[in-house]
């Protein structure tokens, strides 16, 4: 979620972790050379930076100063936008991720979360903290706030963010975003053609023009998102509020207006006296949810930008939870608001050149500028903020795509959760998709014949840390005490049309010769693994992969062409190697590169599934 949501990983980003992880091959590729990871054995690398212990050196200092100011500056707008959202005064907003900035730098020298991440108010949470001030009012917020940050330690403490992982599916979570991502769109369209002056008549010249400088600002930010969003995803931010406040000294617009505050410190304790037994239940659920929203995104965040990590270094998950609780906290004692690792500031930050936290000191210090002196907000015409918001909102919505790869079951229950979040409410809507989703499954195994005690047993599994690394959504592994082997289970699903093997393994090449995206994610397990012929990691899942292709469609006419195959068959589970080649044209030359593959295969009732797909180029 962060600035947008999220995917996530994002983040990259936009919205949701979802829904923008940057491809780590594309986005190295276009930069100047990186410093070297420090080899196996070494302490240092190149700037003295390791996987877990953060080092700086004048060389780090200078590019984090460069990358904090560039983040800074994108994010000004982001969190004002996110504040009108979510009706917080916009000083408590920027006080929010200032605070949030230093103490992620802070437990950065003791806990390493993620190294370029930057934290920030969350896009996705706005208008549950709207919703939160219409119904708990404003006074009692902080109270909110601090339940959450509480919950949200107790999950550090004890490492449940996995259960709450396995608990709520991320299609869900997707859904959520999305009807969130309506809200926010349709609060901020008004914006695009509000005038200053008052008329009974609505098509007048002045709302035309306002009109027509908000569809250009929108084009204009989606061309230069497009254009630079793996190279400098912060320039399409800054060319368009720039751009709109150089021409408010032209054309007369309706301008930000930010009333000035006070900030206190006091305790976040509320006067519980007037505060109702069933208000007091609803806030702990109301502090459940946000505590669920947040979890989850964090650890999909983090996910995202250790992919895009410049060097290469592995992120922490439970450390960065524990920076967000942190954060929370803090922020409860003064009347702020939640707080995460954003995408898209995190994107920027690495494209910018970030390689510790130390960047996020830089983005305190441009935010502070704008804290002390608010008046700068005034000259922000509110169009502007609102092109970058529908955005935000949209790219929310499109989330849905990659839903959309998992399959109908996945696709429409995301929709009625977004449909129910949208319509009746975010609390609601989460818990009614839940309940429908949990109904379902159960109908499905009864369906089955499946014994409601063999039901619970596989439920209370589901949270069991015993599963086996080699377990998918389509098969249990488990061990055999007889033997000390592993055995492998099919995992009961409908009946479908029959295939053979070689049907199968032709559909994947279809697919890609075709480059249809959802046809060859489909053919992999949900948890399937992909270690691709062009990749340096390891893919596991339908998100990760499809990236994986996205980029590999990018080369012109790919192809591949299947030479030789073996097929051995264990039981169940029949694994392909053998070896082809993949062929794409640059500037007008085919070029050709032989590979090697395995695929790990096993039929189910519903069709073939690739387990696990490894694929290499031949030795020179």
């Amino acid at each position: 979620m962060g600035d947008f949501n999220h995917s996530a990983v994002p983040t990259v980003a936009e919205p949701s972790l979802r829904a923008g992880v940057a491809n780590q091959h594309a986005s190295r590729s276009r930069h100047t050379p990186l410093p070297e990871v420090a080899p196996p054995g070494s302490l240092t690398g190149a700037h003295g930076l390791t996987a877990s212990t953060p080092r700086f050196t004048a060389e780090t200092l200078k590019r984090d100063a460069l990358a904090g100011v560039i983040t800074g500056l994108m994010a000004i707008p982001l969190t004002v936008g996110i504040c009108l959202m979510s009706e917080y005064p916009v000083q408590l907003g920027l006080a929010t991720v200032i605070v949030a900035c230093v103490i992620s730098f802070v437990l950065y020298l003791i806990r390493p979360g993620n190294h370029i991440g930057v934290p920030g108010v969350a896009a996705g949470l706005a208008p549950i903290l709207a919703l939160g001030i219409h119904h708990f009012g404003r006074e009692n917020m902080p109270w909110l706030i601090f339940l959450t940050a509480t919950m949200q330690a107790v999950v550090w403490r004890y490492d449940l963010a996995k259960y709450i992982l396995k608990a709520v599916p991320h299609f869900l979570i997707e859904g959520l975003l999305a009807g969130v991502g309506l809200k926010i769109a349709m609060k901020f369209l008004p914006y695009t053609y509000e005038t200053v002056g008052h008329s009974d008549i609505f098509w007048t010249g002045e709302r035309c023009l306002v009109m027509l400088c908000s569809a250009v600002g929108l084009f204009l930010f989606v061309y230069l998102y497009k254009r630079f969003k793996d190279t400098s995803p912060g320039v399409p931010y800054i060319a368009v509020i720039a751009g709109s406040v150089g021409l408010a000294f032209y054309v007369k617009f309706p301008m930000l207006h930010v009333e000035p505050m006070q900030f206190a410190l006091a305790w976040p304790f509320p006067d519980f006296a007037s505060i109702t037994p069933r208000m007091h239940v609803e806030m702990v659920l109301y502090a459940g949810m946000l505590m669920l929203v947040d979890v989850i995104e964090q650890v999909m965040s983090n996910a995202a930008i250790e992919q895009i990590d410049p060097l290469g270094r592995k992120s922490h998950s439970n450390n960065s939870l524990l920076v967000m609780w942190v954060g929370n906290l803090a922020s409860s004692f003064f009347g702020g608001m939640t707080n995460l690792d954003g995408l898209a500031k995190s994107s920027t930050n690495r494209m910018a050149g970030a390689l510790t936290k130390m960047s996020n000191l830089f983005v305190a210090a441009v935010l502070g500028v704008v804290l002390i002196f608010p008046g700068l907000l005034s000259r922000l015409p509110e169009f502007s903020l609102a092109v970058l918001m529908v955005f935000t909102g949209w790219k929310m919505v499109a989330g849905m795509y990659h839903v959309a790869q998992q399959g109908p079951y996945a696709f429409g229950l995301a929709m009625f959760c977004g449909y129910l979040v949208f319509d009746h409410g975010i609390f609601e809507g989460l818990l009614a998709a839940l309940v429908v989703h949990s109904f379902i499954t159960y109908v499905i195994f009864k369906h089955d014949r499946v014994p409601t005690l063999e039901i619970l047993k596989k439920f209370i599994k589901l949270f069991s840390d015993s599963v086996h690394p080699h377990a998918t959504s389509t098969m249990d592994v488990n061990e055999c005490e007889a033997s000390g082997g592993l055995v492998y289970s099919s995992v009961i699903r409908p009946s479908t049309e029959k295939k053979n093997l070689d049907d199968f393994i032709g559909d994947w090449e279809y697919g890609v010769n075709h480059h249809n995206i959802l046809s060859v994610v489909s053919t992999y397990d949900s948890e399937g693994q992909l270690w691709g012929t062009f990749a340096k990691d390891l893919r596991t899942g339908h998100f990760h992969i499809r990236r994986y292709f996205e980029h590999l469609f990018e080369l012109e006419n790919v192809k591949v062409h299947f030479e030789s195959g073996e097929t051995r068959q264990y039981h169940d589970i029949f694994i392909r190697s053998g070896s082809y080649e993949f062929s794409y044209c640059k500037k007008g030359v085919t070029v050709r590169v032989p590979a090697r593959y395995s695929f790990v295969c096993k039929k189910e009732k519903t069709g073939w599934y690739i387990l696990e797909h490894h694929s290499s180029e031949f030795p020179a």
